[in-house]
């Protein structure tokens, strides 16, 4: 279920280790108002149990493309098909969006997710880069 501002009361009930930290009402109020962000969560029995947050994005010399910035299921829910089936959700909502590209990147030790997006229909096989990170937290 793709949410947004009408329906984010989903958000309410949300089971363990979905989210890295509690969400907060005022980051969720800011990702939502921007057209570009999409969150799509999975729920089961009123209980979000995995989600997937991505943001569309424009380059001068480029079509639109979609970067698929997280997918966390609760560690009951996994291995069931709910990371593949919300990253493919996200690739069909970049579709919608005429996007040329969507793409993420995950962690060459996190075994587990780079078999969940090689599972997703039509992916790439990985590509390795190196990742810069500047931290603005003193």
């Amino acid at each position: 279920m793709k949410i947004d501002a009408s329906n984010a009361v989903y958000l309410d009930s949300i089971a363990p280790e979905v989210f890295d930290f509690p969400v907060r009402p005022d980051y969720l109020s800011a990702f939502l108002s921007d057209p570009r962000h999409v969150l799509i969560v999975a729920i089961d029995d009123g209980c979000v149990v995995g989600m997937a947050t991505a943001f569309e994005y424009f380059h001068p010399d480029k079509p639109p493309q979609m970067f698929i910035n997280e997918v966390g299921v609760s560690p009951g829910w996994q291995r069931k098909g709910l990371g593949r089936k919300l990253t493919a959700a996200l690739v069909e909502e970049a579709e919608r969006r005429g996007c040329q590209y969507a793409w993420l990147g995950t962690e060459s030790q996190n075994i587990a997710a780079q078999k969940c997006f090689a599972s997703v229909p039509e992916a790439e096989g990985p590509k390795t880069f190196l990742l810069y990170e500047w931290d603005m937290e003193d």
